[in-house]
């Protein structure tokens, strides 16, 4: 089946849509936590009221046939100060329904975010990646990205 059979739409969330999106955030955190063990139980990852109000975030669905089936989000954020660039786009909340991936969908919705920063002046993009998630890391490489901080862990309580 073709994305046009599908009728895959893309557009910015509005917090009609919260009760969608709740729903989508347990599951990148379901996806996510046989990359980290310690994921809480009952572990929230965004603040979707301030993401989906604020002027210096986009959060970008996809939807098939009035259903929710991917996400993103684009967040200015200040930049380091050791940084050439004062502010940069942070991606988040990047999730496909497992149905419709390989679909080019998270590009898109990607592509989408990274033009509305764009229009607000932003030309640097970072996100966070599972260093084990490597279809993540393939897919994300294949819009340009590189590896640029490897964050390391210890818990030394067990």
């Amino acid at each position: 089946m073709t994305l046009e059979s599908k009728s895959i739409q893309f557009r910015k969330a509005t917090l009609s849509d919260k009760a969608a999106l709740l729903s989508l955030e347990q599951a990148v955190v379901n996806a996510e936590r046989p990359y980290n063990s310690q994921i809480k139980t009952d572990a929230h990852y965004y603040d979707l009221d301030n993401l989906l109000q604020s002027e210096q975030a986009c959060v970008q669905v996809a939807e098939c046939n009035g259903d929710i089936i991917a996400t993103g989000y684009v967040q200015i954020r200040p930049s380091k100060q050791s940084l050439e660039h004062t502010h940069h786009g942070y991606l988040g909340f990047m999730f496909v329904n497992p149905e419709f991936r390989g679909q080019g969908i998270n590009k898109d919705i990607m592509q989408l975010l990274i033009d509305w920063a764009e229009s607000k002046g932003i030309y640097d993009f970072y996100l966070d990646v599972y260093n084990d998630n490597q279809a993540a890391i393939n897919a994300y490489q294949k819009l340009g990205f590189k590896p640029s901080l490897l964050e390391m862990k210890v818990n030394t309580q067990n």
